[in-house]
């Protein structure tokens, strides 16, 4: 009896301390109305889900530090980052779906917030529902492309992302190659690194690495967050009370939330994640359907592969895991091991022709290589007679023709000037068939992985 009532007195003493300890820190929140005037949302589903969106604020920047990491220019009031975050009902896992910033929408009616004219519903990119309609018109949009409801909206820009990750005290990102990009200053040789936050800015923000872009780029950010799930949860942050509301008060006191998301929310958050690992979590990317799907008026956008976003969020509304069925299907395949290549053969754009005289080889080859990843015409022509399988490439997509390559052992590569981004596959009387190939961002861009596969061994 005196050891169970101890028991009882010491959990009630840690949740006093606990609340005594968070209490207060939702006041220095910048507070929100996403959810104004809202009317025909989706039906609520199990879990909590929180939209997470990444703005290019820059004001509370120091000349230092915009000169050290690149943040010069003027911030577009546009997101830069989408994703959608489901907590789920027992709290024991997260799932994380990133939203590419050019996705195709169709904008609800509204009001535009800086010129006052009211638009009809019509066709954006998704990044522009904020420069239009700020947090509201975000939600709204992201709600009728998911069919997900939003439960709360978190909004961080490059000044709360920096503090806090210096707040924890960095993040160890691995790399199995160079990282470099000229836009950002990014430079990270192959290997293991301690990030701090303006470096983990660089890491996030760097697009013009491969010719991966925005899709290289989400990967990324899914790797820092599962870098940045595995320190706060093995660094003592969690338990530890006052440790936990330093690196609170460090993150709200420069974020953006809806009314509803505060004290009561960040407890149960925190109890929820003191059994979290890296496991715990998945990361995804919506799948995509064409990468680049032209709009009047607007330009390409990346547009959804409806039926299978359609499955995803269901998932989401459903509380079900995403990584388990993908998870199992590459434990139990029995395919051979696929190269890794530098560039993801998504992103390659390849036109084939057939250089010999069998009937019907162009259109094997041409599915073959959509088969392992890449971006094939899906119309292969008749070429000119080869001995030799020839790759020919505008010498500005050099690494993208070295990934088609490796998946067609033996080829010859030739530089041809002006040759434009789509590489051109003529297929020679040597072919042997088409090696499976990915990138080191995992094998389909799509499929859930759950944290532990992607932080530091």
């Amino acid at each position: 009896m005196r050891m169970a009532t101890a028991l009882s007195v010491t959990v009630l003493t840690a949740g006093g301390i606990g609340h005594a300890v968070v209490a207060g820190l939702d006041t220095g929140i910048t507070r929100v109305d996403p959810f104004k005037d809202m009317k025909n949302r989706p039906q609520a589903g199990h879990g909590m889900n929180v939209l997470v969106v990444g703005t290019d604020g820059r004001d509370r920047i120091t000349p230092e530090e915009k000169k050290k990491y690149r943040l010069g220019g003027a911030p577009c009031h546009c997101t830069d980052t989408v994703m959608l975050v489901h907590i789920s009902e027992d709290r024991e896992r997260a799932s994380v779906v990133s939203l590419p910033r050019d996705s195709y929408a169709e904008m609800p009616e509204h009001t535009d917030l800086n010129s006052g004219v009211k638009h009809r519903a019509h066709p954006v990119k998704l990044n522009a529902a904020y420069a239009e309609g700020g947090p509201g018109l975000t939600v709204r949009t992201v709600e009728s492309m998911t069919g997900v409801k939003i439960d709360h909206y978190l909004e961080v820009d490059f000044t709360s992302f920096m503090r806090t990750v210096d707040a924890v005290g960095g993040v160890q990102i691995c790399t199995t190659r160079p990282l470099k990009d000229a836009y950002t200053g990014l430079d990270l040789s192959p290997g293991t690194h301690e990030l701090d936050g303006g470096q983990a800015l660089q890491y996030v923000r760097s697009r013009h690495i491969d010719g991966a872009a925005d899709l290289g780029r989400m990967q990324r950010q899914q790797r820092f967050l599962a870098a940045l799930i595995d320190r706060v949860t093995n660094g003592g942050v969690l338990l530890n009370p006052v440790r936990f509301r330093e690196v609170a008060t460090t993150m709200l006191g420069s974020v953006r939330a809806d009314e509803e998301f505060g004290t009561d929310q960040l407890l149960a958050l925190a109890k929820a994640m003191h059994g979290f690992t890296p496991a715990s979590s998945e990361f995804v990317s919506v799948p995509i359907g064409d990468m680049s799907f032209p709009v009047k008026g607007i330009g390409s956008t990346v547009k959804w592969d409806a039926a299978k976003a359609q499955k995803l969020f269901q998932a989401l509304r459903d509380d079900q895991p995403l990584a388990t069925s993908a998870q199992k299907a590459a434990s139990s395949s029995k395919a051979p091991r696929a190269v890794v290549v530098d560039v993801p053969p998504r992103t390659v754009r390849v036109q084939v022709y057939n250089g010999t005289r069998t009937d019907g080889l162009g259109r094997k080859v041409d599915d073959a290589l959509r088969a392992t990843g890449f971006d094939t015409t899906r119309t292969p022509v008749t070429g000119s007679p080869q001995k030799r399988t020839l790759v020919e490439y505008d010498p500005r997509w050099d690494r993208s023709a070295e990934s088609l390559a490796a998946a067609l052992p033996g080829a010859e590569l030739r530089a041809v000037a002006g040759r434009g981004g789509t590489l051109r596959v003529t297929v020679g009387s040597d072919y042997k068939g088409v090696t499976a190939v990915r990138s080191e961002e995992g094998g389909r861009p799509f499929e859930a992985v759950t944290g532990d596969k992607v932080v530091c061994p």
